[in-house]
């Protein structure tokens, strides 16, 4: 709900702070005085479309401040949360919006928004009626919203029952469709998966073969090089030219440990250095002993090399498709066997989705007729609610007429088309909400239908107000605003508007703008938009106009604007100023006072 508006620079206004209490808030005011733009600056606070024009003429911008209670409102607080925006302690959220250099500004909650996110609160938590404003109920959907409202919880559990199933359903058969579309390309994968998969499994590759096959090759192909180099250096280790005058390795080394050893009697160092010389001749007959054997093994071999190529050209041909390596090959084939069992799985899970949706399909029937059932009672108990509503409002030969047909197919919330149609008096055909109607009448037809929702018999407790998980009612309030909903009544019916208005006002915050006495005698709280003219700016001749706009007239007055709260003896005052024009009358005063007493009986 709204707790108050600030208005600064904006038409004829020049700062007012108007405070909206729970219940029915009334605003009046002479013609001219700038009510409207008290209206003007809650739509730009519900993301309305924002006019240049309206800043005050010499004020460099206009700037409308307001303060929202969304505690007890779970999406609005979420809207405000996925903004950025700072909800205060008290639940509370400060919206702003301004509009300066022909551009519009919005905050909410101390972060910069755009005008759209303000929209998105603002639907979740007021409602306007007026001959400016489209109506609420101007779509289909809208008018099947609210008959799905007016049903009940009890119905509107069955509703998101089937909301639920449609919702799975909705994506079962995208998946379903998604399958069957790429069936070609998952059989296309699946046999180049099994080609791949038998062609590595006629090479048989073995981790690392190819490395290894590789230093075989070079090996194989350098074999008399090889044996050369093993020959000169078992030569020089070990072996004895024919003169025997260059001896090898082993003899040198063996002719220096015997030296040594002559020498040790005599210093026990020449002992330490022949025992190692005789450790390097082990060595030395070791390393002989090993090239001799890699002499004996190193033998060309033509068939083998030729073996090794035409091994290496099939390990070749796998690396190109499938891998840099054999092991990258190895790592594909394992993938590629996965993958395949998955595609093999997905024409069971294709079945067993197909058979999931046929069940949705009988629960979505079954849902859809109880929906069918609950909406077509509801709609002559609504229609019903309604027409008995406008008899009261001055529009005795009107009647609204609530029709549930069946809908080409099951939807997302049903096999139901919702129609609403106004009969605006006896003989005139059926027309859709919005048409065949003037502003004002339009405007109580809405009051009706809002006056039949919330007081829907479906309710929990009759009044229209939920309370979830004990939440306070009076945090859960919705905001109507309604703009002359009283245009062309007047007497007993404008009566009667006031009553409908304080009835809603109940579970509701309501605000009104009105001409009339008769209705502005049933506010909670009575607001009046009042203007001054002086020769000077800070002039106030009636002593009683708080400040406000100065902007100059046609005659080069000052003309003050502000709105202020009136009780007690100042509420009789503007009561009678609106019934006679005379707020000074002795009998409009009496008039006043009795239309205050005849309204809190009347409630």
């Amino acid at each position: 709900m709204l707790e108050e508006i600030a208005i600064e620079n904006l038409g004829v206004i020049r700062g007012a702070r108007v405070p909206l209490s729970e219940g029915l808030t009334v605003i009046t005011g002479e013609t001219g005085a700038g009510k409207t733009m008290v209206l003007t600056g809650l739509n730009l606070l519900m993301g309305g479309k924002a006019d240049p024009h309206s800043v005050r003429p010499g004020a460099d911008r206009a700037a409308v401040e307001g303060r929202i209670r969304v505690s007890g409102h779970p999406t609005a607080a979420a809207r405000v949360d996925e903004a950025g925006g700072e909800i205060e302690d008290d639940g509370t959220v400060v919206v702003l919006r301004t509009i300066a250099d022909g551009r519009s500004r919005a905050h909410l909650g101390g972060r910069a928004v755009p005008q759209g996110v303000l929209a998105q609160i603002a639907d979740d938590l007021v409602t306007v009626h007026g001959q400016a404003e489209q109506l609420r109920l101007r779509t289909s959907a809208k008018q099947r919203d609210a008959l799905d409202d007016f049903a009940g919880p009890v119905h509107q559990g069955v509703l998101a029952g089937y909301r639920t199933a449609w919702s799975e359903r909705t994506g079962l058969l995208a998946e379903i469709a998604d399958s069957e579309a790429r069936a070609a390309e998952r059989a296309r994968e699946v046999e180049l998966l099994r080609i791949g998969l038998e062609e590595i499994e006629r090479v048989d590759p073995q981790p690392g073969e190819d490395t290894e096959l590789a230093a075989l090759i070079e090996r194989l192909a350098n074999a008399e090089g090889l044996r050369v180099a093993a020959g000169e250096a078992h030569q020089a280790m070990a072996g004895e030219d024919e003169t025997g005058a260059q001896p090898n390795a082993i003899a040198l080394v063996e002719t220096a440990r015997r030296a040594l050893e002559g020498g040790a009697h005599s210093d026990p160092a020449l002992g330490e250095l022949a025992t190692r010389f005789a450790e390097v001749g082990y060595l030395i007959n070791d390393l002989a002993t090993d090239v001799a054997a890699y002499l004996d093994d190193l033998q060309a071999d033509p068939g083998g090399l030729e073996a090794a190529h035409a091994r290496m050209a099939d390990l070749n041909g796998l690396t190109r498709s499938y891998g840099e390596t054999i092991d990258d090959v190895l790592r594909w084939a394992s993938d590629a066997g996965l993958r395949l069992l998955d595609l093999d799985d997905g024409g069971d899970r294709l079945e067993s989705m197909k058979q999931r949706v046929g069940e949705l399909d009988d629960e979505l029937d079954r849902l859809a007729g109880a929906l069918t059932e609950a909406r077509t009672t509801a709609a002559s108990e609504l229609a019903g609610a309604v027409t008995t509503e406008l008899h009261g409002l001055a529009m005795g030969g009107a009647h609204l007429e609530v029709t549930v047909a069946p809908a080409d197919a099951l939807g997302p919330y049903g096999a139901d088309q919702v129609t609403m149609l106004l009969v605006p008096h006896p003989g005139a055909p059926p027309r859709p909400l919005g048409k065949g109607a003037s502003g004002g009448e339009l405007s109580r037809v809405m009051l009706a239908l809002e006056v039949a929702l919330a007081t829907s018999p479906h309710k929990q407790d009759g009044s229209g107000a939920t309370d979830p998980e004990g939440a306070d009612v009076a945090a859960l309030r919705r905001t109507f605003v309604f703009d002359e909903v009283d245009a062309g009544v007047g007497g007993r019916a404008a009566v009667e508007v006031g009553r409908r208005l304080a009835q809603l006002g109940r579970t509701t915050q309501v605000v009104v703008v009105t001409h009339l006495a008769q209705v502005a005698a049933f506010g909670d709280t009575h607001l009046v938009v009042t203007k001054s003219a002086g020769d000077t700016p800070d002039g106030n001749p009636d002593g009683d106009t708080p400040a406000g706009d100065d902007a100059h007239d046609a005659d080069g007055m000052i003309t003050v604007t502000g709105v202020r709260e009136v009780t007690d003896e100042n509420r009789v005052v503007e009561l009678a100023r609106m019934l006679s024009g005379q707020e000074d009358s002795t009998t409009a005063r009496q008039h006043a006072m009795e239309l205050l007493e005849s309204s809190v009986v009347g409630r």
